[in-house]
């Protein structure tokens, strides 16, 4: 089949769904590659190497859509018309945002597999995109605290006195957060790391970070390995956990995400006043809304003397590297779904069936289904 790579939409948006290295796995099943002309340069892959690799450069957007038979994406497309009726798109889609684009992609008759949705299970591990740009946001998040806060990382004894470490908290212990955690233990911070989950227990000491405890009542684990929305009861006694911690500490690194909701509030206008002046929050859960009430996605607030980032996209800051990672999730995948070239997919597969949202001229995954219904009514 024709994949065809375009140039992101966003103007912000540095990454590319495919780096040449990749190009020669894919020709391997006999697929014909398309390459937008441009579409790696904000990533440091420019057209020369794409063409080395046996990619066809195409100068015009309209050609590239034309002429492919699937779409290796980054960002959602910002007009489901762009692509050819029949055709397939693979990418992230955040389906439950992009509610008209997804209506639009089935109306169409459009196969879109979403990234997001692969299942995390250990053979889709390679595929997992998600934790993938977690680590980059996970690392990146901390090089963003040092940069902010107004003292060094490590501790440094001089002949000008003892320099104590920064005492870095991180809330989430998932992928980005123990990024975050190990990030900071190599730049020489004290870390502490806060989790409902006791599971994580062993992963976060054995990166060298204390582990804050809290009661436990309920699971925060969904079967499918994500966090779960909690009640409001829990939250109180999370947020009371956290509290206990934030006066001695210089930077937060708030992880914190529930899939396809609104992140959880884990640190109030009240409880910023604890910390320090000078201290740092990075809030990755921004463009969920974010775990902390003083967040503005895409902004930096300040009040009291703290310091509030919230980024958005995190991973477009460190383009080549993510784009590396990303490409390599999303060639596994195609290669899952198409296997040696097959161009039709097995639809009872788990990976398959979880991960495509639109089929046949029908919205096929239920929770997106149900989302958008939701959202219909509301």
């Amino acid at each position: 089949m024709n994949v065809g790579i375009p140039r992101e939409q966003n103007s912000r948006e540095t990454r590319v769904a495919i780096v040449p290295s990749v190009i020669r796995q894919l020709k391997r099943d006999g697929h014909e590659i398309l390459v937008e002309s441009g579409a790696g340069l904000a990533a440091h892959f420019p057209d020369e190497q794409y063409a080395a690799e046996g990619a066809r450069i195409l100068t015009q957007t309209a050609e590239l859509y034309r002429e492919s038979d699937i779409i290796l994406g980054v960002q959602a497309p910002a007009d489901a018309g762009l692509l050819r009726q029949g055709s397939i798109w693979i990418g992230m889609l955040a389906p439950q945002s992009n509610r008209a684009l997804v209506s639009a992609m089935a109306e169409r008759n459009i196969t879109t597999y979403a990234m997001e949705y692969v299942p995390r299970i250990t053979r889709a591990q390679n595929m997992d995109a998600l934790s993938s740009m977690a680590t980059v946001a996970g690392y990146k998040s901390v090089l963003l605290a040092a940069d902010t806060i107004g003292k060094m990382f490590p501790l440094l004894m001089t002949a000008a006195g003892t320099v104590h470490p920064a005492v870095v908290l991180v809330l989430g212990a998932g992928v980005a957060g123990l990024q975050a955690i190990a990030t900071a233990k190599r730049l020489g911070a004290k870390v502490e790391a806060f989790d409902p989950r006791p599971a994580v227990r062993e992963q976060v000491k054995s990166l060298g970070a204390a582990f804050i405890e809290m009661e436990i009542a309920e699971d925060a684990e969904t079967a499918g390995g994500y966090a779960r929305q909690m009640s409001e009861e829990f939250i109180r006694k999370e947020m009371a956990a956290i509290s206990s911690r934030l006066p001695k500490v210089d930077v937060v690194i708030s992880t914190a995400q529930v899939f396809g909701k609104r992140a959880p509030i884990l640190i109030s206008k009240e409880m910023v006043r604890l910390l320090k002046p000078g201290s740092v929050i990075v809030d990755l859960a921004a463009e969920q809304g974010g775990n902390c009430e003083l967040t503005r996605p895409g902004e930096t607030v300040r009040e009291g003397g703290v310091t509030c980032i919230g980024p958005v996209n995190l991973p477009a800051s460190i383009p080549s590297d993510a784009s590396q990672m990303y490409a390599r999730n999303i060639t596994n995948l195609l290669l899952h779904l198409f296997p040696k070239g097959n161009p039709n997919s097995d639809t009872t597969d788990e990976i398959v069936r979880g991960c495509c949202i639109t089929r046949d001229g029908k919205i096929v995954n239920d929770a997106v289904r149900q989302a958008l219904q939701e959202g219909a009514q509301s």
